[in-house]
């Protein structure tokens, strides 16, 4: 076959971003040609890892400092709100995240058409939580990339995508359901209104995207999947087993105290850094312990001082080739920290703030292979008897052991490449 352009279009977080260039390193591999659409704010990312980027504006054009900083500045004024419960949190950072969610399929419909028409894509792999008409429209094979918790496909018999709720607690699946309807109307209805500027069909309420008629590629491992009341068609749905992409090596640094000690990486992400307070008390157990922890700070270096001697901090770290080395995470639930530490069998303990981290924390916990953790409500006796049990756990080490070497020997990044490029010859 001769080489096909693929294009990809992920979401301008770092989660679903680094998802997405693992796909597209393999369908590179395969001969094939990789681009990507971006957020401004992330060309950069895209170009590091070099591939061709082409910035499209999801928002008010800003200069991409000036973008990076809006999204900081976002999750840092929400900080108060992360104490609340996942379903309190609909009326305020949900629902400014969905407005401008909504904006930002506005703002890509201006730019993709002429995008995509001067690139040509073959297949165009998006991974959203909303629909972007141009995409649909262009005429190509295009797939949704599912790299947030697996209930972004919705079921009866689940939890509510966002919810963070137990797949037993069926009255709270309904109350999280109803509220969440209710606060999001208006902005659902202004969405399809604008879906009817572009000539497509209204979505029912609560629903902002739809599963693509061609290919689904889901990111979560097989090991810790839902039991559906409709099992998803294997034909259209398609589990990816993480996915883990390759990064650079690293070398754990020789740490002043407890050189023998278990080691520990805490990360937040880029955005969750900002909660400076709770790391600084994280740090703070650790450095009373007889642990050594890598701790990942993000921008915020200079908020640390007086650093307890087994604890080192950076401000990023390839996270992918840390996990293997430790002993045990601490982290937000995002998408990559949850599956690259079900791949490498690495127990966690999730302090969730927002979004799928949720349903990430309480699938780690519901499933044994770690421990859900409140993010701000704990005694120091309570964390430290976690974490003692991540390391001392025979039953959940063994469960780990069998999960990783499920999801290492699927290959995900291959799986997804072989599939994408399966489209295209299945057309011709």
């Amino acid at each position: 076959m001769s080489q096909k352009t693929f294009a990809f279009f992920p979401e301008a977080a770092f989660g679903p971003a680094l998802n997405s260039v693992g796909i597209a390193q393999a369908v590179e591999r395969l001969g094939h040609k990789a681009v990507f659409l971006s957020d401004p704010g992330f060309v950069g990312v895209y170009e590091g890892y070099g591939f061709e980027a082409h910035p499209v504006n999801l928002s008010e054009p800003m200069p991409p400092e000036q973008m990076a900083k809006f999204w900081e500045d976002f999750i840092n004024g929400h900080i108060p709100n992360f104490r609340k419960a996942p379903i309190d949190q609909i009326d305020n950072y949900v629902k400014e995240c969905w407005e401008a969610i909504v904006d930002s399929a506005k703002w890509a419909q201006k730019d993709l058409p002429g995008i995509l028409a001067r690139i040509q894509p073959d297949v165009i792999a998006v991974d959203n939580v909303i629909l972007f008409p141009a995409i649909k429209q262009f005429g190509v094979p295009w797939v949704r990339i599912i790299s947030c918790s697996e209930n972004e496909i919705e079921d009866d018999a689940i939890p509510p995508h966002l919810s963070g709720m137990s797949v037993d607690d069926k009255e709270g699946h309904a109350a999280f359901r109803k509220k969440f309807n209710e606060v999001i109307k208006p902005i659902h209805e202004d969405f399809n209104a604008f879906l009817a500027t572009t000539g497509e069909d209204p979505y029912p309420l609560g629903q902002f995207f739809e599963a693509s008629p061609y290919l689904n590629l889901l990111l979560y491992p097989e090991p810790v999947t839902y039991d559906r009341a409709e099992p998803l068609d294997p034909r259209r749905f398609q589990y990816l087993e993480g996915c883990v992409r390759q990064d650079d090596p690293y070398e754990v640094p020789a740490f002043k105290r407890n050189s023998d000690g278990p080691l520990l990486y805490i990360s937040f992400g880029s955005l969750g850094a900002g909660d400076t307070e709770l790391l600084k008390r994280l740090i703070s157990l650790i450095g009373k312990s007889r642990y050594r922890a890598l701790v990942n700070v993000g921008d915020y270096m200079d908020a640390y001082e007086d650093l307890p001697d087994n604890v080192i901090i950076q401000s990023w770290y390839p996270q992918p080739s840390v996990i293997p080395q430790v002993d045990a995470v601490i982290h937000h639930g995002g998408n990559n920290s949850f599956t690259e530490c079900l791949y490498f069998g690495k127990p966690a303990i999730v302090m969730a703030y927002v979004w799928d981290g949720h349903d990430n924390a309480m699938r780690v916990q519901e499933t044994g292979h770690g421990f859900r953790s409140d993010r701000y409500d704990w005694t120091d006796e309570e964390m430290i008897e976690k974490i003692e049990a991540c390391l001392t756990d025979e039953t959940m080490a063994a469960r780990l052991r069998k999960t990783s070497a499920h999801m290492q020997a699927a290959n995900g990044q291959e799986k997804a490449a072989r599939l994408l490029t399966g489209l295209v010859e299945n057309k011709a």
